[in-house]
């Protein structure tokens, strides 16, 4: 089973929306914007499909229960969160704004 990657941003300078849109348009991705606003909190779920999730502001914390682990993502990081992984989700006290693909 693939388990759940982080990509933190590299750079010293904040990312822009456009260039996270051509880093995934680049991959044969078909990213979408969704957003959220402080606090908010999703229940444990799953997909059928390989997601890739890039914040481009603000933070979201995904909570992994059955690995025991939690993942912050912050504005340029990336989650590549396979399909079937049980996650849940706490939006930063900021909100959120993220650009997400699906593979598979």
């Amino acid at each position: 089973m693939k388990t759940p990657r982080v990509t933190p941003w590299a750079d010293a300078a904040a990312p822009t929306e456009s260039t996270l849109m051509q880093r995934m348009t680049d991959e044969g991705l078909n990213p979408y914007v969704w957003s959220n606003g402080p606090h908010e909190v999703y229940a444990a779920h799953t997909h059928s499909y390989d997601k890739v999730i890039y914040v481009v502001r603000g933070s979201i914390t995904f909570g992994l229960p059955e690995l025991g682990q939690s993942l912050t993502l912050r504005a340029g990081d990336r989650l590549d969160l396979p399909a079937g992984t049980v996650h849940d989700a706490l939006v930063g006290a900021d909100g959120v704004v993220c650009l997400e693909g699906h593979k598979g």
